[in-house]
């Protein structure tokens, strides 16, 4: 589906039913700078191909992974009983001194081995950041809410760029590149999936492989729009699965952005999700982004 002013309407209908139906949906000409991205992209291969002991130093143990570097093997799907194959860089909303948030977001770090790096990747950031907007508010009008009903809710959210480096895989390795999981946040908005291994569980309990084209962005819902939907807006399981032998010597890069409410917003069912055939799954379950964000922290072991 493509993303376009002129028939917002069609494009916001497309979008949530494809998003009822799988939990995801792929957006064509969404209109993000591509030289930007490309560049972004470059620094972060650029970076995950430093020596280990220069990229360690950009790890910032006992702090969530929330900022910099989280080296190979730390990370694991819920309950899972090995690590996923992969590294990541994170990257997050920057606050001016004094701003209260600054409670729940550290600074970023940025290295200095890679020119060009901050500007690029932060540009990256607020470009989807701005256009995960613009697709919050096509699911607000499939909802029934107004247009910009989330935008005072994620203006300021704790969210996260990931940049991330799978690397080659043995023929013998342990785990998968990343184990089964449904993402934490509201919405995910990811580029660079066109090397082969993303996967979506169907409801028949098959797994479908998300395949889109090249310079497409894949967006799928998150447990906090899930809680906030009532389950509306299913958070579908995924993984990304090894690859096939001839592509085992292949590294695979993508730059997921994870879009969080603010820290401090209440996530309650929405009371047009709830009928007599759909009853409030979280009746007095009501709580904060934040207090969400880190109790699955912990179950994936960032914590």
């Amino acid at each position: 589906m493509t993303l376009h002013d002129r028939d917002f309407q069609a494009f916001s209908d497309a979008l949530g039913q494809s998003f009822e139906r799988y939990g995801f949906a792929v957006v064509t000409d969404h209109g993000l700078d591509a030289d930007l991205i490309g560049a972004a992209i470059d620094d972060a291969k650029a970076f995950f191909a430093l020596p280990e002991d220069v990229k360690r130093q950009y790890h910032q143990p006992g702090t969530g992974g929330a900022r910099g570097l989280t080296p190979f093997g730390v990370e694991a799907a819920k309950d899972a009983a090995t690590v996923d194959l992969k590294e990541f860089w994170h990257v997050g909303r920057e606050l001016p001194e004094g701003h209260p948030y600054r409670r729940y977001m550290r600074d970023n770090v940025w290295p200095t081995e890679i020119e060009g790096f901050r500007r690029h990747v932060y540009g990256m950031f607020d470009a989807m950041d701005l256009l995960g907007r613009r697709i919050l508010s096509a699911i607000a009008r499939h909802l029934g809410l107004a247009d910009d009903w989330f935008d005072d809710k994620v203006q300021l959210g704790n969210s996260v760029l990931r940049l991330l480096h799978y690397p080659p895989v043995s023929a013998d390795a342990p785990g998968v590149r990343a184990g089964a999981h449904e993402d934490i946040n509201v919405i995910t908005l990811l580029l660079g999936a066109e090397e082969a291994g993303l996967q979506l569980l169907e409801r028949s309990g098959e797994w479908l492989d998300v395949a889109p084209p090249p310079g497409a962005l894949v967006v799928n819902i998150g447990d906090m729009l899930q809680r906030l939907t009532n389950h509306v807006l299913p958070s579908t399981t995924h993984r990304v699965v090894n690859p096939p032998p001839e592509r085992r010597g292949f590294a695979r890069y993508s730059t997921p952005f994870f879009l969080h409410f603010n820290p401090d917003f209440l996530i309650e069912t929405l009371p047009s999700t709830v009928d007599a055939d759909h009853p409030d799954r979280y009746a007095d379950q009501a709580i904060t982004a934040e207090d969400f964000l880190l109790q699955r922290l912990r179950e994936i072991r960032l914590l």
